[in-house]
């Protein structure tokens, strides 16, 4: 048996996207900015995706902004915002816990004079909204969070975070890095009072390489990507249609059936995290079960290398991670790990199980059979 369990690093895509994508490939596959027929046909599928994600988020069409994917949308959120605002202020606000694809461009962004303050979070993950009170200033401009995070799954209380931004530092922009979020949750942007949300498509069952970037029509973003002037000059370049209507589709099919993937996803963890508390020794990270979001489980297998464990699994045809699929080649210990106090042995011991609406409870209690196996195992090894 196979199961793979990395899907908040990738996903499966669906067969409806497949088939949209092969068809604006090879049948309709025009340059969407040409004036001629098959350059209107390809439009079609473009504006077709920005319809289908505006009704999902409740926006309007003209505030979806297509992308490579959650990073360049992160980027240009961040970059282009504060950019665009600096007039008013240099501060910037993020989380210890955030994705390379925020902490980079923040980072950068303190090297071009902006002040960051990072904020702390408690043992679970989630944000301390004492410590983000406290650092908002009237100078502050821009605060960015993830909405959930991608390697323990905390859920961060974003509405609570945009009140207290927007009553305390009004010139802010509030921008929500969505990527594990979206098709695990609705998301009504202006109702939670976010101005900026970035979105992948690879992580809902779409291509890789396309997102999109939700700008609310009052929050200014300087362009980072000038040429053409596609997308009303605010990202040159030619709009990759396959990209986009697979997107568009698959959104609209996660969408479709989201009360069905949650409680699936929900039942594939409450067996998953039952299971390995089964297993001695084996620690379970993050927000309670129901609390966190559906999909993540962290898990720290004391006394076996995340690493070991990964290949272990692999070699019977289980799929799961060390960390961000991003960030590992990197070799650092968990940013967000260590921001929650776990201890440095703790963390080189922590995997992530990540499930979609298409794994079963087979592969779960094949998974739980083969670490009960393994793992007593690899201590034994380890201890040598």
């Amino acid at each position: 048996m196979e199961a793979y369990f990395d899907n908040s690093a990738t996903t499966r895509v669906y067969d409806s996207v497949i088939e949209i994508v092969v068809k604006t490939m090879q049948g309709d596959f025009g340059n969407p900015s040409a004036k001629h027929t098959k350059g209107v046909e390809a439009e079609k599928y473009v504006k077709d995706a920005a319809r289908k994600l505006a009704k999902i988020l409740k926006v309007n069409e003209k505030e979806i902004l297509f992308t490579s994917g959650g990073t360049e949308s992160n980027n240009l959120a961040l970059i282009g915002s504060a950019m665009a605002n600096k007039r008013a202020g240099n501060h910037i606000i993020t989380t210890a816990v955030e994705h390379a694809a925020v902490l980079e461009p923040m980072g950068y962004l303190q090297e071009q004079g902006f002040e960051l303050t990072v904020l702390p979070v408690d043992e679970q993950g989630v944000v301390k909204l004492d410590a983000l009170e406290a650092a908002l200033r009237p100078d502050t401009i821009l605060v960015s969070t993830m909405y959930v995070n991608n390697e323990v799954g905390a859920v961060m209380p974003v509405e609570k975070i945009a009140k207290l931004i927007h009553e305390k530092s009004p010139k802010a922009v509030y921008h929500v890095d969505a990527v594990q979020g979206f098709g695990k949750f609705r998301i009504y942007p202006k109702r939670l009072g976010i101005d900026l949300l970035s979105v992948s498509s690879h992580k809902i069952h779409g291509p890789k390489g396309v997102g999109f970037l939700y700008i609310n029509e009052k929050t200014r973003v300087i362009p980072q990507i000038l040429g053409g002037g596609q997308q009303n000059g605010m990202r040159s370049g030619t709009d990759n249609v396959p990209g986009i209507a697979g997107l568009g589709v698959a959104a609209e099919q996660i969408y479709s059936t989201l009360d069905a993937n949650t409680e699936q996803l929900l039942s594939l963890k409450k067996r998953m995290t039952e299971g390995l508390k089964e297993i001695p020794d084996v620690i379970i990270n993050g927000m309670p079960l129901e609390e966190g979001a559906p999909h993540i489980v962290s898990a720290s297998f004391m006394g076996v290398r995340s690493e070991v464990l990964l290949h272990t699994l692999e070699e019977r045809g289980i799929y799961i991670s060390a960390g961000s699929a991003c960030s590992t080649h990197k070799r650092k210990p968990s940013s967000t790990l260590s921001s929650m106090g776990l201890p440095k042995d703790q963390i080189e011991c922590t995997v992530r199980i990540s499930f979609s609406e298409e794994n079963t409870l087979e592969e779960v209690d094949y998974a739980l059979g083969v670490l009960k196996e393994v793992v007593p195992m690899l201590r034994r090894y380890s201890r040598r």
